[in-house]
């Protein structure tokens, strides 16, 4: 299994915005804190602001906040904003994959797994991921 790199980025950059709420933060603070490639970031931040999950703020003062609240964000949110699909077979999707003869069971499979994964994802929001003491208070 992969998990891209422009996923788990994503995935930080939200848990790290979740546990700063009370302003903005910029992509330099971010991928400082989270030794994060800057360009790459502004990248993944771009695909999750069109995804609603990330909200920008221009100026001197300005930066980003989560979109939503923290608890209303899911990993599969995130996975679908940055990748589109959750799991890809040399980058097609998974939906009509067939094969013949004896290995015609095997496409099954990796959409079980795939829908395994899905489940998880969704089941797991970025509030979920913060540490326990950490109060999240929901977007402005």
């Amino acid at each position: 299994m992969h998990i891209s790199a422009k996923a788990d980025y994503a995935a930080r950059a939200l848990v790290e915005l979740a546990c700063d709420t009370g302003r903005p933060l910029t992509c330099e603070a971010i991928a400082s804190s989270q030794g994060i490639p800057f360009r790459f970031l502004k990248s993944v931040v771009g695909d999750l602001r069109r995804a609603g999950l990330v909200r920008s703020q221009r100026g001197c003062e300005g930066g980003y906040w989560l979109g939503r609240a923290a608890a209303e964000i899911t990993l599969l949110d995130v996975v679908r904003a940055v990748d589109g699909e959750v799991i890809t077979l040399r980058g097609e999707p998974l939906g009509s994959l067939a094969y013949p003869g004896p290995a015609d069971a095997l496409p099954e499979i990796w959409r079980a797994v795939e829908e395994r994964a899905r489940e998880i994802l969704a089941s797991t929001t970025v509030e979920g991921l913060l540490p326990a003491r950490q109060a999240v208070a929901a977007p402005v």
